[in-house]
């Protein structure tokens, strides 16, 4: 067949109708994601490596804070973080990988940077995904927090530098804070404000040459299957199927 007629697969998910999604599986769904954004480079995991995951009680999802293991579902708690890291150790469980999870609910940036030479760098990670900025916004609503959209981006660009600062062949990875409208907590007057902290943290990731995980399109495209309400609990934090979600996508977008 002339190669002209076959159409061409990134292309095809861009224009994809609402019909066409609604009958596409989660893989589907997440490469739909992907296909939306700038494609970023891959992580190669080598033999040995520690990975950290970094953010907020999305992250962090019950873990034991007491514990100083790695790979062990207590320390990984019951999220993304844990689905995530047994994928990957299922994937590579040739390069005895360390997987830790810090994440600590309720934090805004300058809070992960408050804890940073504990939670980070004394774990001297190679591979290191943060998830944060919903509590950056979400808190002004609600907990009388005064930091602005600026405060977000100088806070996070401060931590990335101090990061590669003391571990300069870091890999990085960004995760797109995300919320579902709607659900709960999530109304019109997220809006659209909270749009300026996605697009900071996209804009971060490039700047810094970091993988991104465009969460908040895998979530869009997965509501045309379900309503958010059964990706989200709140409309911030996934239900079971939004952390698969979240996992397939950060697996897809890092390449593993």
């Amino acid at each position: 067949m002339n190669n002209i007629l076959k159409p061409n697969r990134r292309n095809f998910l861009k224009t994809a109708s609402v019909g066409t999604i609604a009958a596409m599986g989660l893989p589907q769904i997440v490469s739909a994601a992907l296909a939306d954004n700038k494609p970023s480079k891959k992580i190669n995991f080598n033999t040995g490596d520690v990975v950290l995951f970094q953010g907020d009680s999305i992250t962090d999802w019950g873990r034991d804070h007491n514990s100083t293991e790695f790979n062990t579902t207590s320390a990984l708690g019951s999220g993304y973080a844990l689905i995530t890291a047994s994928q990957l150790l299922l994937n590579h469980a040739d390069k005895n990988l360390k997987i830790y999870n810090k994440g600590v609910s309720g934090n805004k940036v300058y809070q992960l940077a408050e804890r940073w030479d504990t939670d980070c760098l004394a774990l001297k990670p190679n591979v290191l995904s943060i998830h944060i900025g919903v509590n950056d916004f979400w808190h002004t609503l609600t907990n009388g927090y005064t930091g602005t959209i600026d405060n977000y981006i100088a806070d996070y660009k401060k931590l990335i530098d101090r990061t590669k600062a003391a571990l300069p062949d870091i890999k990085l990875v960004i995760c797109e804070p995300f919320a579902e409208k709607g659900v709960k907590a999530v109304d019109d007057k997220w809006y659209p404000t909270f749009d300026l902290f996605r697009k900071a943290a996209k804009d971060v990731a490039e700047q810094y040459e970091a993988v991104f995980v465009p969460y908040q399109s895998a979530f869009d495209k997965a509501e045309k299957i379900a309503p958010a309400t059964y990706w989200n609990r709140d409309g911030v934090h996934p239900s079971v199927a939004g952390e698969a979600l979240m996992a397939q996508t950060w697996l897809k977008a890092v390449g593993a």
